[in-house]
C-alpha cells in the first residue's frame, strides 16, 4: 500500500526563502535581488540579516537582470527574485545575452509560476516558462516538487557553476520531501517502483501524481512515479530504464503541452525508446482568475487527469 510521511504543509516559496536565508549564513558572495516583491518571494529573512548584501531594484527587472550579471564579474553569486512572468518572459533579451550567452552565474529564482497563481488571473499565469529558459545554452532548468526540496534545491544551486532557473510557487501543498533529503541536480528522484506505467511529474504534479498512484494502485495498477525535478540538464537514464520496464510512460506538469517536461520526455524517447506517451499539461491556452485548485481541475491538470492519463496510456501499449 502507497504512503508517504508528510512533514506538513507550506507552499515551496517559504522553501526558497529559507534557503536563501541559509546560504546568507555560510556563503558570503550570495547576494539577493528583488523587483518589489520581497514578502511574496520570502526574501525577507535574508534582507534582514544581511542588508549590505539585498538591493530592492523596484519594478525594474531587466535592469535586475543587467546588475546580478554584472555582480557575477566580482565573484558574487545574485539570486534575483520576483514571479516567473516577470523572470522571465518580461527579461527575456537581458537573460539571454547577459547571462546564458555569457554563462554568468546568476540564479533566476521565480515564484508564483502557472496556474496555481489564481486569481491574479491569464496575464500573470505564466505557462511558457520552462519552455523559454530550457532553449537557452548553457542554462539549468529546476522544478521542485514541495518546501523542503525547494529549500534544498536553493541551496544546491548556490555550488552549482552557471546560470539557473529555479521555479516553484504560491500554493500550499503537502510536505512529503525528508528535510535531510539530499538535492542533486539532474539526478532524478524514484518516488515508487512499479511495472505498469511510469508517471514523470514535476512540481506541484509530483504531489497530484502521488495521489494518482494512490487511486490506480485501488484499480490493480502498478505506478512507477518520477520526480523529474531537473528539466535541464534531464536525467535520461532514469527515463529510460524505467520505460524499458513498463513499456509506458504519462508526464504530468503545470506548463503547457508545448515546451515542457513532456516534450524533453518525448525527444528522450524517441532518440531512444519509441513507446506510448500521454501529457498531462496545459493545452494551448491562457488561464483565468479562480483558485489554484479550481483551475488545476479546469485545465486537466488535476489528479483525476493523471489517473485518466496513466488507463489511456495502459491501454494504448496493450493495443
Amino acid at each position: 500500500m502507497i504512503e508517504f510521511e508528510i512533514f506538513g504543509n507550506k507552499d515551496t516559496r517559504s522553501g526558497f526563502g529559507e534557503g536563501l536565508q541559509e546560504l546568507g549564513k555560510k556563503n558570503p558572495n550570495v547576494v539577493g535581488l528583488c523587483a518589489d516583491l520581497t514578502g511574496s518571494l520570502k526574501m525577507d529573512a535574508f534582507q534582514k540579516e544581511n542588508p549590505d548584501r539585498f538591493f530592492q531594484i523596484g519594478i525594474a527587472e531587466a535592469n535586475m537582470i543587467g546588475m546580478a550579471a554584472g555582480m557575477t564579474v566580482g565573484g558574487k553569486i545574485p539570486f534575483t527574485g520576483t514571479f516567473a512572468n516577470f523572470s522571465t518572459g518580461r527579461v527575456y533579451d537581458q537573460i539571454r545575452q547577459s547571462v546564458a550567452y555569457s554563462n554568468k552565474n546568476v540564479k533566476i529564482c521565480a515564484s508564483h509560476a502557472g496556474l496555481t497563481l489564481g486569481e491574479d488571473g491569464a496575464t500573470h499565469q505564466i505557462l511558457e516558462d520552462i519552455g523559454m529558459m530550457k532553449m537557452l545554452p548553457n542554462m539549468a532548468v529546476i522544478v521542485p516538487c514541495d518546501f523542503n526540496q525547494t529549500k534544498q534545491a536553493t541551496i544546491a544551486i548556490a555550488d552549482h557553476e552557471g546560470p539557473v532557473y529555479l521555479r516553484f510557487g504560491r500554493p500550499v501543498m503537502p510536505i512529503f520531501t525528508k528535510p535531510d533529503a539530499e538535492f542533486v541536480i539532474g539526478k532524478a528522484d524514484v518516488l515508487l517502483e512499479g511495472t505498469d506505467v511510469t508517471i514523470i511529474a514535476c512540481g506541484h504534479l509530483v504531489w497530484k501524481s502521488i495521489e494518482a498512484a494512490k487511486k490506480l494502485e485501488a484499480q490493480g495498477v502498478s505506478v512507477e512515479l518520477i520526480n523529474m525535478h531537473t528539466i535541464k540538464p534531464l536525467d535520461t537514464e532514469a527515463i529510460l530504464k524505467s520505460v524499458a520496464k513498463t513499456k509506458c510512460v504519462v508526464t504530468a506538469e503545470e506548463h503547457m503541452i508545448a515546451g515542457g517536461l513532456g516534450e524533453s520526455v518525448a525527444q528522450v524517447l524517441t532518440r531512444n525508446l519509441l513507446v506510448p506517451q500521454e501529457f498531462v499539461a496545459v493545452d494551448d491556452t491562457f488561464g483565468e482568475s479562480g483558485t489554484p485548485m479550481e483551475l488545476m481541475t479546469k485545465y486537466g491538470i488535476d489528479t483525476d487527469n493523471v489517473v485518466a492519463a496513466a488507463l489511456k496510456v495502459i491501454a494504448r501499449k496493450n493495443a
